[in-house]
């Protein structure tokens, strides 16, 4: 995934050369000398990631930081400082002003890549949470405002994997004021405790004597109930191996040992609170949106949503709207199911076809109803390929497992034709993209149905 990255410093060499670097890994860079142009460039520019010096003359890294932070328009744009000061006091204060992260120079190539990655895309997905906000606000609903500022973190709760019991019984000490911890020492090579979906964090050793925990961070990155856990891997100093491949698994952020209680209770309180935050954003719109905007028959998002939606996505001011991805999905002969075996099976198969989309998609992407037996799928930040890939996933999901009705003894064969188009100079606006796909839909309907088909523009 690239990003538009902002690299702040004011000593020229060490511009350039985290400006080569991140540009060698395809990344868009801009630059700034001082904590004001940074600020302006932010305003302006809207950058995707900060990397801010702390030394600099005039503000500095921690001020600049903290100004970045009580503006509303870039208080979600994450921050990582990177500087010559080396003391946990240091680090401490740089997450206290509202950095994600806090890397010593000289930089490591591996760790920063990694962590920019990370970053940037909890960033997308926060930023379409943010989006659909907007959405539910024009339809004149009442979503709340500031929704970022005073996150409570009491009763945060939060479980640590961890099977040497002096290390456990030490950070267990050093949260005692911030939260209830749990520990699970995974001697079966899984975590064990019940209930996982209650934790506001998960804290998990890479460092333990039996267990694999670079395994067990992709096992809940990938789980259900705990893929929107926030997930903080204790490393070994130095080892940027397996901080990489953490960062790459989905650990949202890491400490080094030896462990500092004041950094480790920073980290914790940042990743509580942007967890909380993300919830409460999930709630809201939940709240407010769950009668007007959604489909009565499958509970997807409805036509009326999907339009405002794509609008916003799609407007000028959005300068991702060029990668976004649309399908549009017709089911095959669905008049013959209605016919056949009556409208309430129909809707039988309305809602488990609407369940296989929900469960193939990813949480950046929107699914919804378009008309009858109609459905849209809007995916930000997606290539033609990716698109393709998901697509046919779909597909094959609807055509090779029959749907289960009431009314009938035997399952019934369902199929789905999907049209894909890709937003660009021809697709520039949401009824265009809809255009675009709807002429692949009936490509592939012309084709001979349980196809999909693409337009890119």
């Amino acid at each position: 995934m690239t990003a538009r990255v902002l690299v702040v410093d004011d000593v020229i060499q060490n511009v350039k050369l985290l400006e080569a670097k991140l540009s060698s890994e395809y990344f868009d860079v801009l630059t700034a000398m001082n904590g004001e142009d940074a600020l302006e460039i932010i305003d302006k520019e809207h950058p995707d990631i900060v990397l801010l010096d702390v030394m600099m003359p005039g503000m500095d890294g921690f001020e600049v930081c903290r100004r970045i932070r009580s503006n509303v328009k870039s208080a979600h744009i994450p921050v990582i400082m990177v500087t010559a000061l080396d003391q946990p006091k240091d680090r401490v204060a740089g997450l206290e002003a509202g950095a994600d992260d806090f890397l010593t120079k000289p930089v490591l190539d591996l760790p920063l890549f990694a962590r920019v990655r990370s970053l940037v895309r909890l960033k997308v997905l926060m930023d379409e949470l943010r989006m659909r906000e907007t959405t539910g606000q024009d339809f004149g609903m009442s979503i709340g405002s500031d929704l970022n500022r005073n996150i409570s973190l009491t009763d945060a709760k939060v479980l640590l994997v961890e099977d040497y019991a002096r290390v456990a019984e030490r950070i267990s000490r050093y949260m005692q004021d911030l939260a209830t911890v749990d520990v699970d020492n995974a001697e079966s090579g899984e975590v064990t405790v019940s209930n996982l979906e209650d934790y506001d964090l998960i804290i998990v050793s890479l460092g333990m004597n039996d267990v694999d925990g670079l395994r067990l961070c992709s096992q809940l990155r990938s789980a259900e109930n705990t893929r929107r856990i926030p997930i903080l891997v204790l490393v070994d100093e130095g080892d940027t191996t397996q901080l990489v491949k953490a960062m790459e698994l989905g650990a949202t952020d890491y400490i080094s040992r030896p462990i500092d209680r004041n950094e480790l209770l920073a980290r914790a309180k940042s990743q509580i609170r942007q967890k909380r935050y993300a919830n409460r954003l999930r709630q809201n719109m939940q709240k407010s949106v769950e009668m007007a905007m959604t489909d009565a028959v499958t509970g997807l998002y409805n036509r009326h949503f999907l339009s405002t939606h794509l609008d916003n996505i799609m407007s000028k001011s959005n300068d991702s709207r060029k990668k976004v991805s649309l399908l549009m999905m017709d089911l095959d002969k669905f008049k013959l199911v209605n016919d056949t075996y009556g409208h309430a099976a129909g809707d039988e198969v309305l809602k488990e076809f609407a369940r296989r989309i929900s469960n193939d998609i990813r949480n950046i992407d929107l699914a919804a109803r378009f008309g009858g037996e109609e459905f849209v799928i809007v995916m930000p930040e997606t290539n033609l390929e990716y698109a393709y890939f998901v697509a046919e996933r779909l597909r094959m999901s609807i055509a090779n497992e029959p749907f289960e009705i009431s009314s009938s003894e035997e399952p019934i064969k369902v199929t789905v034709s999907i049209g894909i188009a890709l937003a660009g100079d021809k697709n520039s606006t949401s009824s265009k993209l809809l255009v675009a796909a709807d002429l692949a839909l009936y490509q592939a309907k012309e084709n001979g149905r349980n196809q999909v088909c693409s337009i890119e523009q």
